[in-house]
């Protein structure tokens, strides 16, 4: 089965091209970055490395997701950041246990593995918040609904509506992923953060809280 690894990027030239070497080491892998905009040198390093580099003038966390899965051709579709964080190396493993469990949709849990050095207690709050919202909403448990590594399949994707562009883009995804397929969550071991952060924590923090009513309101208005 082919994969296909989206990753947005904007000044990841530090991070990007260890990236991208961990991700080719799976064999058949399509490796696609949406640039933003970046003023360092990701873009040629991504391509020096083999990757299909788009350029996306747009802003939004969304909107370079979507422009990424749009071109990408494999069966199964990976999200990941391209900052060094999430753990590149267990995309294989990942996609291996998406097959063996015969399930649409794996989002990575870094809730379970995190320490004081990864993961402040302010996002570990706010996370805590959103997923009680998702709970009471859509009815359903989630560790970690703020992941950006996921692995799923691209079947499933072709069939998820009322995506955002923005950063509530990667909630909207298990969201979705739980109204119409199956989803499991996997700890993960996520990384120290080397480049500077492009989350604005109280703002997109509250805004994706807000994501998740519309969201409700949204599928209660599709039902026939």
């Amino acid at each position: 089965m082919k994969i296909s690894v989206v990753i947005p990027t904007i000044n990841e030239e530090q991070t990007i091209g260890r990236v991208i070497d961990t991700i080719m080491e799976n064999g058949n892998v399509e490796v696609i970055v949406v640039d933003t905009s970046s003023r360092d040198r990701t873009r040629e390093i991504a391509r020096e490395k083999g990757a299909i580099v788009i350029e996306e003038p747009r802003r939004g966390y969304g909107v370079a997701y979507k422009r990424g899965f749009e071109s990408a051709t494999g069966d199964i579709f990976v999200g990941i950041d391209g900052d060094g964080t999430y753990p590149a190396e267990a995309i294989g493993p990942l996609v291996e246990l998406l097959k063996i469990n015969q399930v649409d949709f794996i989002s990575g849990d870094r809730m379970t593995l995190r320490n004081q050095y990864n993961y402040t207690m302010l996002h570990f709050v706010g996370n805590n918040v959103l997923n009680i919202a998702i709970r009471i909403f859509f009815s359903y448990r989630i560790i970690d609904s703020q992941s950006g590594m996921w692995v799923f399949t691209s079947d499933i994707y072709r069939k998820m509506k009322n995506l955002s562009d923005g950063m509530s883009f990667s909630q909207d995804l298990k969201i979705e992923a739980i109204r119409i397929g199956k989803l499991i969550e996997v700890p993960i071991r996520y990384g120290v953060r080397i480049t500077k952060p492009k989350l604005r924590a109280w703002e997109d923090g509250f805004s994706n809280l807000f994501s998740i009513f519309v969201k409700r309101v949204r599928n209660m208005a599709a039902r026939p």
